[in-house]
């Protein structure tokens, strides 16, 4: 039976969640961007009426506002596309068990033996489309063919609101003649020396000599001379919770800092996000872990091994001690913290004969701030992340 595979892939994400909640910006240009004060001042996704003005993805913020002055601009909201991404999955496992979700806004879907239930490929996909655009509000397109990176490629073809079948009868007429930059998991310094080899489109890939791509790109030339040829053997892995190897959050700041105090409050936001995270998804880690990059742009990583947590103030005051000790004052640009070594029934576990022995007193304490995070988990899941902060994010935020 000839495989058939899905990619589903979301018009516009994050602009296009956004024109969900708020209606009145749907037609006009509009953009999710940054803060244009800050260093993440870039737009992160354009809707289709922003984007006849030229504002793309990555485009700084002030640059856009010069092409298009009436630009809306509505500030991230990472939590909300979370949840319109469980969403859109959701509908998805409806069709088939077999996901694998490449990114918040885009999964491949294996719909082989599926005719039977949903039609030929091309009436199923019309099926999700509409789905999804009825229930969500949201736009997507989908590309169908026998494997992941036709399947890709397709996706790519017709937007918004496309759906396109690549398979590999049809590559000579539909995929050859593009660009070879266009093509899925060629990068801008691959393209350019393809293209100095007089590499222009994808055709002229799939036709040229693949022991002379070997010897200029190794193992990837390869993979890229099969890939222009359609070929593309990769199953689809779903993903699960148990995949998951670390919880981490960072942040850009503002501006260097060199202030401790700050550091710390910084620190306790990403731990909150981390701590938070791993309670959501009932992990436990072993290993603290925080990431520093200067003002130089030199970067340091160091970690620390506790008893299993995900209690936000271990996770935090580990954070802290990790800093202090190591930090050379020097101002940082970046700070990060991480959480891993879960626990599995597969992994080596840390001897009981290494961790420091606990009291009952402190067992006491650790069980009733146990209790308090995994309250304040609950009422966050129900009414929302921002309704309960930690103290010192309050101070902060009132000085500012």
């Amino acid at each position: 039976m000839e495989r058939v595979i899905f990619l589903v892939d979301m018009n516009a994400f994050f602009i296009s969640c956004e024109s969900t909640r708020y209606p009145e910006i749907i037609g006009k240009p509009a953009a999710v961007a940054g803060d244009p004060k800050n260093r993440s001042g870039i737009i992160l996704t354009a809707n289709y009426e922003a984007r006849k003005y030229g504002i793309k993805t990555t485009m700084v913020l002030r640059k856009a506002l010069k092409l298009c002055p009436n630009l809306i601009v509505v500030p991230p909201d990472h939590h909300f596309y979370e949840q319109k991404s469980k969403e859109v999955m959701n509908i998805l496992s409806s069709y088939t068990p077999v996901i694998e979700q490449n990114s918040i806004d885009e999964a491949w879907l294996d719909m082989t033996g599926c005719e039977g239930i949903f039609g030929k490929p091309l009436e199923s996909a019309t099926k999700i489309m509409e789905q999804i655009k009825k229930e969500l509000g949201l736009w997507c397109s989908i590309g169908i063919s026998e494997n992941k990176f036709l399947s890709k490629m397709a996706s790519e073809m017709k937007k918004p609101l496309g759906i396109t079948e690549l398979w590999n009868k049809d590559i000579n007429q539909k995929m050859w003649p593009l660009p070879v930059q266009y093509m899925y998991g060629v990068g801008k310094q691959t393209s350019q020396k393809l293209q100095n080899m007089g590499i222009i489109t994808i055709g002229d890939l799939a036709i040229f000599d693949k022991i002379h791509l070997q010897k200029k790109f190794g193992k990837i030339g390869a993979e890229l001379f099969s890939l222009a040829n359609g070929i593309d053997n990769s199953p689809l892995t779903p993903y699960t919770e148990s995949d998951m190897k670390s919880i981490g959050r960072s942040v850009t700041l503002p501006q260097d800092i060199t202030d401790i105090e700050y550091a710390k409050v910084v620190l306790m936001k990403l731990s909150d996000e981390v701590g938070m995270t791993a309670r959501k998804y009932k992990k436990k880690g072993h290993t603290i872990q925080i990431s520093i990059k200067y003002a130089n742009f030199k970067s340091m990583t160091r970690q620390m091994t506790i008893p299993s947590t995900c209690l936000v103030k271990e996770i935090y005051s580990t954070g802290v001690k990790l800093l202090q000790n190591n930090w050379n004052n020097e101002p940082i640009r970046l700070l990060g913290i991480s959480l891993s070594g879960f626990y599995n029934d597969n992994a080596d576990q840390i001897s009981i004969f290494k961790l420091p022995e606990i009291s009952n007193d402190e067992k006491s304490t650790i069980d009733k701030i146990d209790n308090l995070e995994n309250t304040i988990h609950n009422i966050r899941k129900k009414y929302g992340s921002s309704i309960i902060k930690p103290g010192v994010l309050i101070k902060k935020e009132d000085k500012e």
